[in-house]
């Protein structure tokens, strides 16, 4: 079993923050926010989908590494840990701003 990288979101450069001349529109940014956070859900499925799927043969016989099935269900466990940790962050997050006063 291969293990991959997490994939992280790209940051501009400090060198480049001054000099960045385009602007992005609210309906831009609001469209990328939403494809990256559609493409993390659905890789989150993904990973979930796998470790149902090794756990599933196991059960059947068809694989005898445990050690496989295990590995994929942890890293299931840790993205779903994660994922939920960042919709807390993000809640957190919404409800400071909505506490500010304008």
């Amino acid at each position: 079993m291969e293990i991959n990288r997490l994939t992280t979101l790209q940051q501009p450069s400090l060198s480049m923050l001054g000099t960045q001349t385009r602007k992005t529109s609210v309906a831009e940014a609001q469209q990328n926010f939403s494809q990256s956070l559609k493409g993390a859900i659905e890789k989150l499925n993904e990973v979930q989908m796998h470790s149902d799927k090794q756990t599933e043969a196991l059960a059947k016989g068809e694989i005898t590494d445990l050690h496989d099935v295990m590995i994929a269900s942890q890293k299931s466990s840790v993205a779903l840990q994660t994922a939920v940790e960042i919709q807390r962050k993000a809640i957190d997050a919404y409800n400071e701003i909505m506490r500010m006063q304008v």
